[in-house]
């Protein structure tokens, strides 16, 4: 079989076999330690900076093999407060990334069985209440999962998300207490 040949047939089974995803622009994969592939550096916040007691902490990691980012803490809802967050800006020095050719996220997570979010800002979010936010179930073992940009939902706005100016993007757990623990091995853009 000439290799042009091979080459199609191995890719036509590959793909039905569903272990070729779609086109991908990289986020970050965890190999530059709080750097992130676009060159932007986490950030990890809590409620405390409106006067809640809720504790979290932020570490790149390598977990069965994988290079991630953890995110660890008490979340509280005493004083009003209830969060703990890995954000990123996906533009240096208060820019907006255009995501409009994207579908959505794909993450790679594994947790301890509980509910978190990704939250997006936009040029729209002013405030610091107003982002969208998709939940996601992270498990024992390591998962891909993909979250479509119509899956986010507003919150504290009525502006529909508007993917040509994204800002920033966090990993949040948060609106109840509990002990969080979730990693995150890749973060893309899928198409």
């Amino acid at each position: 079989m000439p290799s042009s040949l091979r080459v199609l047939a191995l890719a036509s089974a590959l793909v039905s076999l569903g272990t070729i995803m779609s086109p991908a622009f990289l986020i970050d994969d965890f190999a530059r330690d709080g750097v992130s592939a676009l060159g932007t550096r986490w950030q990890t916040f809590s409620d405390r900076v409106m006067g809640g007691v809720s504790d979290g902490e932020t570490a790149f990691e390598t977990i069965e093999g994988r290079r991630c980012l953890r995110l660890r803490g008490q979340v509280s809802l005493e004083n009003r407060g209830g969060f703990v967050q890995a954000a990123l800006p996906l533009v240096e020095r208060g820019g907006s990334f255009d995501a409009g050719r994207f579908k959505g996220l794909r993450l790679q997570v594994r947790g301890n069985g509980a509910v978190y979010s990704v939250h997006l800002r936009t040029e729209d979010t002013r405030l610091p209440w107003q982002y969208y936010e998709a939940a996601f179930e992270a498990g024992p073992a390591w998962k891909p999962i993909e979250i479509p940009f119509t899956a986010f939902s507003p919150e504290n706005l009525s502006a529909a998300l508007d993917t040509g100016g994204l800002k920033r993007l966090a990993i949040v757990a948060a609106k109840r207490a509990f002990s969080a623990d979730v990693a995150v091995a890749g973060i893309e853009f899928y198409e």
